[in-house]
């Protein structure tokens, strides 16, 4: 890959800001407005904001674009199509020159000002700081289903991650280097960071509603999420296909030795006709649930070995200048 650094000469950045955009369009205005006065005060305006618009359906990349042309404090990242939030923040980890960098959302929730908490307890010597939602401001079911992956992968992986825990976080660049050594399909940059490990705290900030439109992730988009971090992380779901198979496999021997019991000792005959469809039906489902977990496994060794870009880059701006790239 080129550098895409080459955009413009590398600056004395102290913050980098990474935002992904995907239905942003009524948020970036105030997000750049109130991160423009958070950061000048923290750094004495050392500090670049990368905007990655994911392809977004509304008018994002314009706004972006008239930011970028206004302030040479702001880049500007246009997607070619929509990869994914995770995706786009890879994409503006590649264009990072600060000494740290924050990663946060585009919608508002993640407060700007919260930026001051996260930077001074770095500062304490931390190289991973993330905001842990004191309340988080979603809906019922948005939390209720976000608890139960956590519990469901904290078993899976043998992690101890919190759900109130998200990408909202100042990372140090030795961190943001380790995890652009990562290069495979999933792309939870929360997860990637906790395997590469280094100095971690987590501090209570405050967490906002989304003052307009609408979340891009749907029930059904966490839910492929979900799936997906849990595979690339664990291969216990394998190991429990097989502990299930040998425990059925010794409930039938006990109840196959029993009947033959009963056969030869009160010479009672098994009816068996429900009991034996019952069985078939039961033990066919158990097979082809671990013949579609296999299959899933496999499918994602098929998506690392095509070595596909990880996201590619339509459009760059900064104070005017556009450049094509892809990773």
């Amino acid at each position: 890959m080129s550098d895409l650094r080459q955009i413009r000469p590398v600056q004395d950045v102290r913050i980098s800001v990474v935002i992904p955009l995907y239905k942003c369009s009524e948020s970036i205005a105030e997000l750049h407005k109130r991160l423009a006065v958070t950061l000048s005060s923290l750094t004495d305006k050392k500090f670049e904001i990368i905007f990655v618009n994911d392809s977004s359906p509304e008018n994002d990349w314009d706004i972006v674009s008239t930011c970028a042309n206004h302030d040479d404090k702001v880049i500007g990242v246009n997607l070619s199509r929509n990869f994914g939030q995770h995706y786009a923040i890879t994409a503006g980890l590649d264009f990072v020159s600060g000494d740290w960098v924050v990663i946060m959302d585009g919608d508002l929730q993640d407060q700007p000002e919260e930026i001051a908490k996260l930077y001074k307890k770095a500062l304490t010597g931390f190289d991973v700081v993330v905001g842990k939602r004191k309340e988080r401001q979603d809906s019922f079911f948005k939390k209720f289903t976000s608890k139960v992956f956590y519990i469901i992968f904290n078993y899976l992986t043998d992690q101890k991650l919190d759900n109130k825990v998200a990408n909202f976080g100042i990372y140090s660049r030795q961190v943001i280097e380790s995890i652009k050594k990562y290069h495979e399909k999933d792309r939870s940059v929360g997860l990637l960071i906790s395997l590469v490990g280094f100095n971690r705290a987590e501090i209570d900030i405050d967490h906002s509603s989304r003052p307009a439109g609408a979340s891009g992730y749907n029930f059904s988009k966490r839910l492929n999420l979900a799936v997906d971090h849990i595979l690339s992380h664990s291969n216990k779901p394998l190991f429990l296909a097989v502990k299930a198979g040998f425990i059925i496999s010794i409930i039938s021997s006990v109840y196959a030795a029993w009947l033959i019991l009963r056969f030869f000792v009160w010479g009672n005959i098994a009816n068996g006709w429900t009991s034996l469809m019952v069985s078939l039906f039961f033990l066919s489902g158990v097979m082809v649930s671990v013949i579609g977990m296999v299959g899933l496994y496999v499918g994602k060794t098929y998506d690392e070995v095509k070595k596909r870009p990880l996201y590619i880059v339509k459009d760059i701006i900064s104070r005017g200048d556009h450049k094509e790239d892809s990773k």
